[in-house]
């Protein structure tokens, strides 16, 4: 905190000793020096949202300031637009705050049914998926790698990204579903599938299976709401094979 009052005042006597054209370039490369001098002030300023994202991709995430994402080949994220949207328009044009928005409930302390519109992971910014993992679907392809997924399955061979070692995180699982109870194998037992560029059904946004990041287990056990006619809330997978995900 000391270099940065240090800071201040030497730009101070800059900002006084600068012609008026000068004075506003001064002062904001001098603040910006001292930003990056001090991570105290830099981290008191980042959203929540985005220091989690910084932690989880540092790899490919440089540094955030109070509302924009700047990876590191220099790319800029703007992270809150600004804008009051409803759950449908978050999903249809989200922002990297939006994306945030809601966190996955940890182990078993969950409601059920869950509240309305709280389905964490769906709200998804696709420019940053792009970005990450391929911006088009050859570009996609480029970074999928096959793995067995659980051994002794007809289609046991599945195409998933390498990026952010989805691929080994994967096959850890796997690992882990082989050894379940006898009575959790019908769940496990069949896959629909991993990578497959496409959109969701009836609308413009890309699965996350476009970009190779997602798994189908047994769909025999899988409930979608487009597919209950009823549209009441159903869960047949155990808590045990969500777990081990």
């Amino acid at each position: 905190m000391k270099k940065f009052r240090t800071t201040l005042l030497i730009c101070v006597l800059l900002f006084l000793s600068c012609g008026k054209n000068d004075r506003t370039q001064v002062f904001s490369d001098v603040i910006k020096k001292s930003a990056k001098d001090s991570s105290t002030v830099i981290t008191k300023n980042i959203p929540d949202g985005l220091q989690k994202l910084l932690k989880a991709y540092p790899e490919f995430l440089d540094r955030a300031d109070s509302n924009h994402l700047i990876w590191k080949d220099g790319t800029v994220m703007l992270y809150d637009d600004g804008k009051a949207k409803t759950h449908d328009e978050k999903l249809d044009n989200p922002d990297l705050e939006d994306m945030m928005s809601q966190e996955y409930t940890e182990g078993r302390d969950w409601d059920s049914p869950p509240k309305e519109n709280f389905e964490p992971g769906r709200i998804r910014y696709e420019p940053f998926f792009e970005k990450m993992y391929g911006n088009s679907e050859s570009e996609v392809r480029k970074n999928l790698v096959t793995i067995t997924w659980i051994s002794g399955l007809a289609n046991a061979n599945v195409r998933v990204s390498k990026i952010n070692d989805v691929d080994k995180n994967f096959m850890e699982v796997s690992d882990e579903l082989e050894k379940v109870s006898a009575d959790l194998q019908k769940y496990i037992k069949k896959t629909a599938g991993t990578y497959n560029y496409r959109n969701i059904a009836g609308t413009s946004r890309l699965s996350v299976h476009s970009f190779g990041i997602a798994i189908d287990i047994n769909t025999q056990y899988s409930d979608y709401w487009q597919w209950n006619g009823k549209m009441h809330y159903k869960n047949k997978i155990p808590i045990e094979i969500v777990e081990i995900f």
